[in-house]
């Protein structure tokens, strides 16, 4: 067999044709060399998806805010039931501080401020704010 012949074999009918014989040695040169031009391993990566940072949204104790208030608040902002409700009501009375839940950073930052435009339209001094879990 001729070089033209094992070229055809491996390639198309037209590189042989189109290929002198000298080229076509330096062609089976750089596909025998592994580390030469023409080679190349190719992997396919998955990309890392990296979680998005949670914020906790905290109600903070005041004296003038009246409980029904913000069991309201709780069970209309924050999806609670009435018990629920109460219990984080009760957990920010005593402890100066409650979670509401625990969100995106554009949920919390939404909550905080439907909480407080909702407080203020109520003439209310209700302070809710959000932090990084």
């Amino acid at each position: 067999m001729t070089a033209c012949s094992n070229d055809f074999l491996r390639d198309s009918a037209t590189r042989c044709a189109a290929t002198p014989p000298e080229a076509a040695n330096g062609d089976r040169k750089r596909r025998q060399d592994p580390t030469g031009p023409g080679t190349a391993v190719i992997t396919k990566t998955k990309p890392q998806t990296k979680r998005p940072n949670l914020y906790r949204v905290l109600l903070l104790n005041d004296d003038y805010t009246p409980m029904e208030f913000v069991v309201h608040v709780l069970e209309r902002f924050f999806n609670k039931d009435r018990e629920a409700a109460t219990r984080i009501m009760l957990h920010v009375h005593h402890h100066g501080i409650g979670e509401c839940g625990i969100f995106t950073y554009e949920v919390a930052e939404t909550k905080v401020t439907q909480v407080m435009d909702f407080a203020r339209k109520h003439q209310h001094p209700l302070q809710c704010i959000m932090e990084k879990k």
